[in-house]
């Protein structure tokens, strides 16, 4: 059975533990050494259980503890080329054997791994499904908009993590500045409630059952707020009537 536990969602940092029971992998590394370490002490994993890091594009909020971490416990990172190159120097220095390149399907174990692009603005941006067996986890933030080749990578997981960043009008209304709200924004910045909530809608039509919603701003956004417009979507389609359908938001910090 796939699981995961999000240790950190947001644009304070991102971090989230993906196991199979046997194989334990994060997903991006977006905060200090001690406190992955301590949230993984936490579920039972010491940090050289780990098989690896798996980066899904260079910015800061993903990368910050990937290179301490490899250092310290000789763990291998995972990442594609393009990705590579322009987040080596924030990442440091790393054995040579734990320099790895993202495949478009790849096994870490008995775990099958696929990445498939992203829309934002990185140099080459992915996410990351998990297969087992049936199953199928998705991980998948930082989107800024969801066309059909993106939506057939995610159509058919059991469960997806996916991105409600902003309420449009909280956005538009806030204190950033132009160029930025129109980045966040834009096909290549972060993904509305109002565009999660679709997105949610298509899913659940197509067969996910389990929905995670990430990656909120702390400015432009609130955990009710993302639930509720999620959550009306899927209700306008009588979607979170099926008792085995479920709607969360992934806390910023897991620990406090």
């Amino acid at each position: 059975m796939i699981r995961f536990q999000s240790f950190l969602s947001g644009s304070s940092g991102n971090c989230t533990f993906v196991t199979d029971g046997t194989v334990h992998i994060l997903v991006d590394c977006g905060a200090n050494g001690k406190y992955i370490t301590e949230c993984l002490r936490r579920i039972g994993i010491v940090p050289n259980m780990l098989s690896g890091i798996l980066i899904t594009h260079e910015h800061r909020d993903h990368i910050s503890g990937a290179g301490i971490l490899s250092r310290r416990f000789n763990l291998p990172i995972y990442a594609t080329e393009k990705t590579w190159e322009v987040m080596a120097d924030a990442v440091g220095e790393i054995k040579p054997e734990n320099y790895r390149l993202t495949e478009k399907e790849m096994n870490i174990k008995d775990l099958c791994v696929r990445s498939f692009s992203i829309s934002h603005d990185a140099a080459d941006p992915v996410g990351y499904s998990f297969l087992q067996g049936q199953e199928k986890l998705t991980v998948a933030t930082d989107l800024g908009c969801v066309d059909e080749v993106l939506f057939k990578q995610l159509k058919g997981s059991h469960s997806v993590i996916i991105e409600a960043n902003h309420d449009e009008e909280m956005l538009q209304k806030g204190p950033y500045p132009y160029p930025l709200k129109k980045r966040i924004s834009g096909d290549r910045g972060h993904l509305s409630n109002t565009h999660c909530g679709e997105l949610c809608v298509r899913l659940a039509q197509s067969g996910t059952k389990s929905f995670w919603l990430g990656h909120l701003s702390l400015e432009n956004n609130t955990p009710q707020l993302a639930y509720r417009t999620v959550a009306d979507a899927m209700q306008e389609e009588q979607l979170l009537n099926s008792t085995d359908l479920t709607l969360n938001v992934l806390p910023r910090f897991w620990i406090e």
